[in-house]
């Protein structure tokens, strides 16, 4: 399996996966983040493996239209990558500065609630 795009279907699922249906959620969480093959899946709910594959695949699809439409993954990326170079700065030009510390150690916490 291609790592970056299960990095990005993981991700795209932890933003998302709550508007996905049940079955969808199931086949994604057991294929993408617990690595069970189409055949294990498969024989777990009873169908063929191609209905399984056929299922993974439409809801991949779905996840990415929720993506192109709601930007929210993409806009969480920014922002990490906006909060590293402030961090980054912050701990070269302001090292003892414990309130601005302070607050970024806040907002890094904020983030992962």
């Amino acid at each position: 399996m291609d790592l970056k795009k299960n990095y990005r279907i993981n991700s795209l699922f932890e933003f998302y996966g709550s508007l996905l249906t049940s079955k969808q959620k199931n086949y994604i969480q057991l294929y993408y983040v617990d690595d069970y093959s189409l055949g294990e899946i498969s024989e777990n709910f009873h169908v063929s493996r191609q209905a399984v594959y056929d299922n993974i695949k439409r809801t991949e699809l779905i996840l990415e239209r929720y993506e192109k439409q709601l930007h929210l993954y993409k806009e969480f990326v920014i922002r990490n990558r906006q909060f590293d170079q402030i961090k980054d700065y912050v701990e070269h030009h302001y090292a003892d500065d414990q309130k601005l510390h302070n607050l970024l150690d806040h907002l890094e916490h904020t983030e992962e609630e």
